[in-house]
């Protein structure tokens, strides 16, 4: 087995594209229509996204706005070399950052958060050791 996407509902699909493609610097890999079912895709991630690397799918329902978050939503993690300079650029390019980076409570791996324009919370995780190149995130 293998780690493929993470679905999310969108209510603006131009707007979640334009954050995770400006603002995280991910790829838009391939988008769809499917007007008999009303609902739109778009597929993004890092270097090329699948096989290498897992995906997000951002779907959109035609005519809805928004979605309540409930409770049992956690957040997406991703890995930084550096999460205060992630946190600056994601800043700098209209993100919204809701924990600035520093460790963790009780640990020393140095994470921070920010939130999509949907309200998904989107964890960093500084990683100096095992990234991979081209996560738009140096």
């Amino acid at each position: 087995m293998r780690f493929l996407h993470t679905m999310l509902r969108v209510g603006d699909l131009q707007r979640s594209i334009d954050f995770y493609t400006r603002v995280l610097g991910m790829q838009l890999l391939r988008t769809s229509e499917n007007p008999e079912y009303k609902y739109s895709l778009a597929f993004l991630g890092f270097d090329g996204g699948n096989p290498g690397q897992a995906e997000i799918e951002l779907t959109y329902n035609w005519g809805t706005e928004s979605y309540d978050m409930g409770t049992a939503y956690g957040h997406i993690a991703l890995g930084v070399p550096d999460a205060y300079a992630a946190c600056e650029k994601i800043k700098a390019a209209g993100g919204t950052v809701t924990r600035e980076a520093g460790p963790v409570k009780g640990g020393t791996t140095v994470i921070a958060f920010v939130t999509d324009p949907d309200g998904y919370k989107i964890e960093l995780i500084e990683r100096k050791d095992d990234l991979v190149a081209g996560t738009g995130l140096r």
